[in-house]
């Protein structure tokens, strides 16, 4: 298809494995898709290296926006709190607070330029860590909201925020990403990747990839601290 001919789409590329796959599902439905990527200080940068890889591999346009949310801190992932190396119960501290409503809404400014009417975002609500902004009932309203407060949205170009990752398993996310193409060696998942981008194996985040591989009987590519 010839790339001037394909609708515009906007995906959130965090690096990590669920965002890749979401940028290779867009990319198989014939979208053309411009990565977004945010360096907000997380203390997992190498996460944006890891995006700015998987974004070429799949020939996407990728646009890195700078905001600082450790001027806010709240988490482990932006202040001086330690990421828990053991599962708790309720929401964990490496909950950013608003940030895939801070993201949705970056993505939604950048679509509207683009004149885009699709966004992406790789959010979750089976293999997760119980974040509110992963909720299909937030994803939902989220949408709502973007029709109402746009002037594409005023002017009768509906936006759709599509979560194609929403209802299934890391397993079967992993196989079908592979089905796709993915190379899950360029993504990093861990919240305290080091600056190669090697993973603690400890976090929430590698117990949960490293679950999805072992279910799915695939290897792991990923590569350890």
């Amino acid at each position: 298809m010839n790339s001037e001919n394909e609708k515009p789409a906007v995906i959130l590329l965090s690096g990590g494995l669920d965002s890749a796959t979401v940028l290779a599902m867009a990319t198989n439905q014939g979208y053309r898709c411009h990565a977004l990527s945010v360096n907000y200080g997380q203390r997992h940068h190498s996460e944006l290296l890891a995006a700015e890889r998987v974004a070429s591999a799949m020939s996407a346009e990728l646009k890195t926006i700078q905001l600082d949310l450790r001027a806010f801190g709240g988490s482990a992932l932006t202040a001086d709190i330690d990421v828990p190396e053991e599962e708790g119960e309720g929401i964990p501290v490496t909950y950013v607070p608003a940030r895939n409503t801070i993201m949705l809404s970056l993505a939604l400014a950048w679509a509207e330029v683009l004149g885009a009417g699709d966004i992406f975002i790789g959010v979750n609500a089976v293999d997760y860590s119980g974040y509110p902004d992963c909720r299909p009932e937030f994803i939902n309203a989220y949408e709502e909201m973007a029709n109402l407060a746009t002037k594409a949205g005023v002017e009768g170009t509906r936006l759709t925020i599509h979560t194609p990752l929403l209802d299934l398993s890391k397993a079967d996310i992993i196989r079908q990403g592979l089905e796709l193409g993915v190379d899950y060696a360029l993504t990093v998942s861990c919240y305290q990747a080091d600056d190669e981008g090697r993973a603690c194996g400890v976090c929430d985040s590698c117990r949960i990839r490293a679950s999805g591989f072992e279910a799915a009987a695939i290897s792991d590519p990923t590569r350890y601290q």
